[in-house]
């Protein structure tokens, strides 16, 4: 479904607001539960609001630096989207997007990844087959399993919306309580950071930093030479279309479709018809394409679309790291 445009808008959402605080008030009783450790590091990678801030790819970040490390991360993730309840660990090559999810697919080309629903379960399984650390895309208000280090990332465009609760607003719990149970929050994009969360930020010790969505140069530049037709099925679409923008890219038409769209097969051939007839690349992100992959119905268009990869740079890069290897040494302290 797509977000109520209402949630963007300052001053907006107030006939709903009661519904808000009653479901705000839940979850923030909900997190102050006790987690439990499966014996190894969890690192979560966590949205102030519903969607659209960088989340995955930040979770790629903190994988990769890992990696680095000579570690042996796993990824954990509910896999939204999928039909599979999990535990399972995610096989590229088998799985589709129907059955662990877009999100997990991007995982999973870089490292171990399992899908499951319940997340300390998913966590054994992770330590079972070997994890030595976990990232979890997503999970930060769930409180099963304890978190070594929790990172929220927010878009520095679209900020907390009109600071309400879900079904009021944009935001999955209130500011306060998300932002005293955080250790870092990544404020994503060109824009000043929201004041509301700076000043949270700053009241509760917690790190922030700066970071963008930086896309591969080689496949911009290999877009240039063509009118594209863009289309998206994100939590915020116009990011994906302004990043091709921005980047030189002539976007000759555009399309949108709601978070994790499940694309049809008469959606899939109408982009294609229009593609056609008027001489366009079809152009989409990675999440997009993982989708389109493994599905018979999809198939042409997946093999037509090209994806623009993206990944998060922090700017204070080398203060992020320090962050982030810093769990290992602390867990080699506490055993």
């Amino acid at each position: 479904m797509r977000e109520p445009a209402f949630w963007w808008r300052p001053g907006s959402g107030a006939l709903l607001s009661p519904l808000g605080a009653i479901y705000g008030a839940v979850t923030a009783r909900r997190m102050q539960s006790p987690g439990r450790s499966v014996g190894v590091p969890a690192i979560c990678l966590g949205n102030l609001t519903i969607g659209g801030s960088g989340k995955t790819p930040a979770a790629l970040a903190v994988g990769r630096l890992l990696l680095a490390a000579h570690q042996h991360p796993f990824f954990l993730t509910r896999g939204y989207g999928g039909q599979l309840a999990g535990p399972v660990r995610v096989d590229p090559t088998t799985h589709s997007a129907a059955a662990v999810g877009d999100e997990s697919l991007l995982l999973a080309r870089l490292a171990p990844t399992i899908v499951a629903r319940d997340r300390l379960e998913g966590a054994k399984a992770a330590r079972r087959g070997g994890a030595t650390v976990i990232v979890m895309d997503d999970g930060f208000q769930n409180p099963s399993l304890v978190k070594e280090l929790s990172i929220l990332l927010v878009d520095s465009r679209r900020g907390i919306g009109n600071g309400r609760i879900i079904p009021a607003g944009p935001l999955r719990a209130p500011l306060k309580v998300q932002t005293a149970r955080a250790q870092a929050i990544v404020v994503v994009g060109a824009d000043p950071a929201p004041p509301a969360v700076t000043e949270c930020a700053s009241r509760h010790s917690v790190a922030l930093f700066r970071g963008c969505l930086e896309p591969d140069r080689d496949t911009l530049a290999a877009f240039r030479g063509r009118k594209v037709l863009a289309f998206a099925g994100i939590a915020d679409p116009q990011k994906f279309f302004a990043t091709l923008a921005e980047g030189g890219v002539v976007i000759a038409g555009r399309t949108s479709f709601p978070d994790h769209h499940r694309y049809s097969a008469a959606e899939a051939q109408a982009l294609i018809a229009r593609a056609d007839a008027e001489n366009l690349m079809l152009v989409t992100t990675e999440k997009d394409l993982a989708r389109l992959t493994g599905d018979p119905r999809l198939t042409q268009l997946a093999a037509r679309a090209s994806a623009l990869p993206v990944r998060l740079i922090v700017d204070e890069e080398e203060q992020f790291q320090q962050m982030v290897l810093d769990v290992l040494k602390r867990r080699k302290t506490d055993l």
